[in-house]
């Protein structure tokens, strides 16, 4: 949230190599440390989207694959991406009849980026495809979050992996709602518009948008402080988290996101023509955050997973 307010791509960056560094969590002691010990500004980074393929081999898995939206991957050490398990030819299933998606990690040198990230928000991301052929990659240094345990116990390992990143991805939005705000209240203090004998601040509309993207902010900030705590508090005294909870961090990264990005809108209104310019720094936060609402993790479908749970029918809560 505070590098956002700076600069939403260095944000983003940041949440997504926190998340990453999870998985040694998961890996073998020996692995994790070989991993993330050595060099402790070691960053990690790729894709849980299982996108590629890895061919179970004596002591490992071939893995071929290619993935998108590789966030900061010029500036990691190792990668990751998840991949469709395949034994004796087909794909290891779970009891519901999907795959398993399991996550390789690799060396960054082991992988090709391919320049694709020419978007038009979070463009300093550096989010390009990254691609490996027939890798082999030691056992190891395979693993699925969604049926394995961590490794290492801790309340932060209770958390699902996804939902960390669904609040990383929201914290972004914070910092981007607030950097907006902050933006528009200096542009109303020294802007008149033309035809007009008022500065944009006296002007009634202007105070009307700026309270709604304080509220809309100031509102979707405490629910998701108030889910985390919650959530940090179960995962210290009981070692696990419930679905509830579960549910809750994901809802309020979802909630927080979308009221972000209408605060942003306000304040990128309420900016008139100077909005569009690009030295408007309102142009980049509404860029960068309609880029960050397109993010699976806190996207409009989550809300049919948590109103599911919420009315207590059968539902699908891997992704949670």
């Amino acid at each position: 949230e505070e590098v956002s307010k700076v600069d939403a791509s260095a944000g983003w960056c940041v949440a997504i190599g926190a998340t990453s560094g999870l998985l040694s969590a998961w890996l073998p002691e020996e692995e994790a440390r070989r991993i993330y010990g050595i060099d402790p500004l070691t960053i990690s980074g790729g894709v849980f989207a299982p996108q590629g393929k890895a061919t179970v081999v004596p002591g490992g898995y071939r893995v071929t694959g290619r993935w998108a939206f590789a966030s900061g991957c010029g500036h990691c050490g190792w990668l990751m991406g998840g991949c469709v398990v395949l034994e004796d030819g087909k794909p290891r299933l779970l009891p519901r009849g999907l795959p398993d998606p399991h996550l390789v990690l690799f060396p960054a040198s082991d992988a090709r980026v391919i320049d694709t990230w020419t978007v038009s928000g979070l463009c300093g991301t550096g989010s390009h495809d990254i691609e490996v052929s027939d890798l082999f990659v030691p056992e190891g240094r395979v693993v699925s979050i969604v049926t394995q345990p961590p490794v290492q116990p801790g309340p932060l390992y209770a958390f699902p992996v996804f939902g960390v990143l669904a609040m990383g991805i929201a914290g972004v939005g914070l910092g981007i709602a607030r950097a907006a705000i902050d933006a528009l209240v200096n542009l109303a203090a020294a802007k008149t518009p033309t035809g007009s004998q008022k500065r944009l601040a006296d002007r009634p509309a202007t105070q009307t948008q700026v309270s709604r993207a304080e509220a809309l902010l100031r509102s979707g900030r405490a629910f998701l402080f108030e889910a985390a705590e919650e959530t940090w508090r179960e995962a210290v005294e009981q070692g696990t988290i419930g679905t509830e909870k579960r549910a809750l961090c994901r809802l309020a990264a979802t909630n927080a996101a979308a009221v972000c990005a209408q605060a942003v809108d306000l304040m990128y209104d309420a900016g008139g023509g100077s909005s569009i310019y690009a030295t408007s720094p309102l142009q980049r936060h509404f860029r960068d955050v309609h880029v960050l609402t397109q993010h699976r993790m806190v996207a409009p479908p989550t809300y049919e997973i948590t109103g599911r749970l919420f009315l207590g029918l059968d539902t699908d809560v891997s992704m949670i």
